[in-house]
């Protein structure tokens, strides 16, 4: 913490405004010496705000998109209709392409884009072998070209779903940047990923996006817009925080391929 303390205090910032709720990002602000400190009075953190923003009644069930715009409005700060876009250039889109054909990619198929990651931990990860079952029923079934992405600390998730797998997938996980991933991507015809961040670029981008829940509420975190089909199922210790499950991850275990590969079709 100390080195970002100094960092914030050479930048000099006027204003600092806080989405997370934690009291630590709140102190942080604080010990930079921020003049003007905003966000939520959650967390005991008052003190630490110069202007603080109580939540409001039902806020917990309210996706997150909605829990800032009323962080921003309750601030006195206009807003606009809720909505999520990305832009993505014509060169972008036309480097991606052109990386895809490189490897031998037919983009006269589909091409279905697995994220089978999330840095948040394992419990928010489909198994590996069902994310396998399911890309063999796409390449059987739909003739789609599958290209997996995530970061270079996943590889060894990656390389175990291409276990499983006769043809393999694309692997370009660790291997592009933030905003070549948003021009692959912006060439997929369906994204499929767990609950994570790039979840969130592909939905900006309206591309269909299959969603696969486990210990997280989708009404908070998941797509915000359309096209977007979200799979979870309803199981007793949902919704937990863990990172890992100390159970059966029960949550994850019960979705099956097929399922999944159903809601897939709309898409197609």
């Amino acid at each position: 913490m100390k080195d970002s303390i100094q960092k914030i205090k050479r930048l000099h910032f006027d204003i600092g405004v806080l989405l997370t709720n934690s009291f630590s990002s709140a102190l942080l602000f604080y010990l930079g010496k921020i003049p003007e400190r905003w966000g939520y009075s959650t967390d005991g953190r008052r003190v630490l705000l110069t202007r603080g923003v109580a939540t409001k009644k039902g806020e917990d069930s309210s996706h997150q998109l909605n829990y800032y715009l009323d962080l921003i409005s309750g601030l006195g700060l206009k807003t606009s209709p809720p909505k999520i876009s990305l832009p993505v250039t014509k060169e972008e889109k036309e480097k991606a392409k052109e990386m895809l054909l490189s490897l031998n990619v037919d983009l006269k198929e589909p091409l279905i884009i697995l994220n089978p990651g999330a840095s948040y931990g394992p419990s928010k990860r489909w198994h590996a072998e069902n994310y396998a079952k399911l890309a063999i029923l796409l390449q059987d079934r739909k003739k789609a070209e599958i290209l997996i992405t995530g970061s270079k600390g996943e590889a060894e998730l990656f390389e175990s779903i291409a276990s499983f797998m006769k043809k393999k997938p694309l692997n370009l996980a660790g291997k592009t940047s933030l905003r070549q991933l948003v021009g692959l991507i912006s060439n997929a015809d369906l994204f499929i990923t767990n609950d994570s961040g790039p979840m969130h670029i592909a939905n900006a981008l309206k591309i269909p996006v299959i969603a696969i829940f486990g210990p997280t509420n989708p009404s908070l975190t998941g797509p915000f817009q359309q096209p977007a089909a979200v799979i979870k199922k309803d199981v007793p210790c949902w919704p937990c925080s863990y990172r890992e499950c100390p159970f059966d991850h029960r949550c994850m275990i019960s979705i099956d391929p097929e399922e999944v590969f159903e809601a897939c079709r709309k898409f197609l």
